[in-house]
């Protein structure tokens, strides 16, 4: 399955300097999701509902960051097929734990914890997980313009990634996605073995996992709504609607939220235990 994005948006050809290739066909691995519960969600599979409850994403009120992993040792372990990485992506991203750098937004601290099934669900250490998203106006780093809206591109905002340390456990601060033209607010994620780290990315290793981030609808409504958000007017494709997650099982990757104050522009905890297959 491929993302499509909006018709004026045009990535650059595979041969454009500092750009990624169009998304090729995606290749299909069978992703591990930490969990000790497995439901039916529209006809499909929603795997690892500990880590994706929403029932936590309304909370209100000041709240303690959400401790993600304590589900990584469970003896279910349900498998997914990954996401298509979309047509965005690009090579060597930036190793830090804050890929903000000037972008507006309501801060996101992600937490995430990598499992493997190669070693009984076990956590993996050492595994590098990057993410990348569009900004408040639904611009990517790299191929701004594509949503309609024009700002300096330097190529690296919203892009980053961190090792798991010895739990399989790392965190990255960010800022709540924008939305553009035929997809529902998301973030890419990618999950790579054997990197080699350098001053400030990494080279080398292979990917185990690709998959896209989810948010609950409700708050993201209130987002969207609020400003910088409301600056974007391009149409906002609702999450029931979008391609990717209504198939292959992509629900499993709706994060839990935890709100970091009483509002939404207060900022939200973010966490998911995802597994991979090292072998």
């Amino acid at each position: 399955m491929t993302e499509n994005p909006a018709p004026h948006n045009t990535p650059a050809p595979e041969n454009t300097p500092g750009r990624h290739r169009l998304d090729p066909a995606v290749k299909r691995r069978r992703v591990l999701v930490g969990g000790a519960g497995v439901a039916a969600a529209g006809g499909l599979t929603a795997a690892g509902l500990a880590m994706a409850d929403t029932t936590s994403s309304t909370t209100t009120g000041t709240a303690t960051e959400a401790t993600a992993g304590t589900t990584t040792a469970t003896t279910v372990c349900t498998l997914n097929a990954e996401v298509t990485e979309g047509p965005y992506s690009l090579e060597g991203a930036l190793v830090r734990e804050d890929i903000r750098e000037d972008k507006e937004g309501f801060e996101v601290r992600y937490t995430f914890t990598v499992v493997d099934q190669a070693n009984d669900c076990a956590p993996l250490p050492d595994a590098l997980v990057e993410i990348w998203h569009c900004d408040a106006l639904g611009e990517y780093s790299g191929f701004v313009g594509g949503n309609g809206h024009q700002e300096e591109d330097n190529g690296t905002f919203l892009r980053g990634g961190r090792l798991t340390d010895a739990n399989g456990r790392c965190t990255i601060t960010s800022v709540w996605p924008g939305h553009y033209v035929s997809r529902a607010v998301h973030v890419h994620l990618r999950v790579h073995t054997d990197v080699t780290l350098t001053d400030t990315s990494y080279t080398g290793g292979e990917i185990v996992h690709t998959g896209q981030l989810f948010f609950d609808p409700d708050i993201n409504a209130e987002v969207q709504a609020t400003s910088p958000y409301a600056e974007n007017t391009t149409p906002e494709t609702l999450l029931a609607n979008d391609s990717i997650y209504d198939d292959g099982g992509a629900s499993s990757g709706l994060l839990t939220l935890t709100a970091l104050g009483t509002s939404v522009s207060d900022g939200y905890t973010a966490t998911l235990t995802m597994g991979v297959d090292s072998a």
